[in-house]
């Protein structure tokens, strides 16, 4: 299936771009991120124990356990901190 990843701020840096269609046959966001990780270079910044967020469908989500579905908007960013 197809989704549409998209990377904001520092993971658009280190990926070098702010989206991308990606072919998987993952069912859970953790399946996502595992094989994006798998592809190494910047797509480590999305390792285990980074401080990631992701949102499903522009709705966060807390749990990678998550079922992404074709046609589906997978978007991941740093947290965000206010001052």
């Amino acid at each position: 299936m197809k989704l549409r990843l998209r990377y904001f701020a520092s993971l658009r840096e280190a990926i070098g771009r702010s989206n991308e269609d990606f072919e998987t046959q993952a069912q859970r966001i953790s399946e996502v991120r595992d094989e994006l990780m798998a592809l190494g270079g910047g797509y480590l910044c999305l390792a285990r124990g980074k401080a990631v967020r992701m949102a499903l469908n522009q709705s966060m989500v807390s749990d990678e356990s998550a079922q992404v579905k074709e046609g589906d908007e997978l978007a991941f960013f740093p947290p965000v901190t206010g001052g």
